[in-house]
């Protein structure tokens, strides 16, 4: 539904109808004047040609440094939906199931069917601070559990996750021999501190997802990377050499001038989208929706009792904003997802729209 909502609101807007886009966790924010001139520095300079799979040196080890880890640690990919799609890939090819703990992602259910891998899902509540029940986990893993996905901070709730509930789940996947995968691509602009998965040692089976496109605002320069043991490096380069082989040397030139700015445009990103949680906050409390406040950009996903989430959006969209139903996450028919990356001006006409329209 994610998607067709996406389409729908595509279609709208090519006939002449006015969308306030909340639908997409695309900020709105330029990427940073710096970043775009070091690419086209780089372009200049010649770094238009083939280069390493496993990404260009410089950039790998700006990302070991940050990350405290190795270079052969550190693999470069077309973004953070390319590195969870490869680590998925190369991972889950002799079978077995993985469980993803809901609200969540919708790639990763997508990604785990499209290569033939059952999901198990784990649902958590917003009435319980969308906590992982370390109980049901256990009991959901079997025999054939490979892998568990976690995405901290969490798209669509936007909370991190606190850090007894992630020592148990770790412990619990290293009792069982499971790995996990940690989508991290929010952590660095998170309003509150989030415990990595690198925090536990590199030396695990656990990997890292991350990426350029929610911190740098480089959604469409697609440049990620994978931190994990070096064994599944360099399976991943060697997937990347027979695919894509190798991220514009240009854009990874980019990458280390964001790299070097990360701090600046951390805070930046930060103190903006903490003021437009605010306001949403504000707004959706007053009207009688139910929410948990957001740790880090970019979503709120508010609930009423009763709230038929597919018709609601549906019939916003007619109204001329677009947001995601909660049923695009797993089983939240009573929820929906705000996504605040448009204009100022936009995200307030597009929250009083929401908090007026007929439930």
């Amino acid at each position: 539904m994610l998607y067709e909502i996406n389409e729908k609101a595509l279609k709208l807007e090519s006939e002449g109808k006015k969308i306030i886009r909340l639908n997409l966790g695309d900020p709105d924010m330029a990427t940073p004047p710096e970043i775009v001139e070091a690419a086209y520095a780089a372009m200049k300079a010649g770094k238009t040609k083939y280069s390493s799979s496993y990404g260009e040196l410089g950039l790998r080890q700006k990302i070991a440094e940050m990350h405290g880890v190795k270079v052969e640690n550190v693999v470069i990919t077309p973004g953070s939906k390319w590195a969870i799609f490869s680590t998925m890939f190369l991972t889950m090819q002799n079978g077995g199931n993985i469980i993803i703990p809901t609200p969540y992602w919708t790639a990763y259910d997508l990604i785990a069917k499209s290569i033939g891998t059952k999901v198990k899902l784990l649902k958590t509540e917003m009435e319980t601070g969308w906590k992982v029940d370390l109980n049901q986990l256990e009991s959901l893993i079997d025999s054939e559990t490979r892998m568990i996905i976690l995405n901290n901070p969490n798209n669509p709730t936007s909370k991190v996750m606190d850090d007894k509930t992630l020592d148990g789940i770790v412990e619990i996947a290293n009792k069982k021999g499971i790995i996990v995968l940690s989508d991290e691509v929010y952590g660095a602009i998170s309003f509150n501190k989030t415990k990595s998965i690198l925090d536990y040692g590199i030396d695990s089976k656990h990997i890292l997802s991350n990426g350029f496109s929610k911190t740098f605002t480089m959604t469409g320069w697609r440049v990620g990377y994978i931190i994990a043991n070096k064994m599944l490096v360099d399976k991943v380069t060697k997937l990347n050499q027979i695919t894509f082989n190798n991220v514009p040397v240009f854009i990874q030139e980019a990458s280390i001038k964001g790299l070097e700015l990360r701090a600046q445009i951390a805070e930046n990103i930060k103190a903006k989208y903490k003021q437009r949680a605010d306001l949403a906050s504000k707004k959706l409390g007053a009207a009688g929706f139910k929410f948990t406040q957001p740790d880090a950009p970019f979503y709120v996903f508010p609930k009423r009792e009763g709230l038929d989430g597919e018709k609601f959006t549906l019939n916003l969209l007619d109204s001329g904003v677009a947001v995601a139903p909660g049923t695009s996450f797993g089983d939240y028919q009573e929820h929906f997802r705000i996504s605040l990356t448009a204009p100022d001006n936009e995200i307030e006409t597009g929250l009083d729209k929401i908090c007026e329209a007929p439930q």
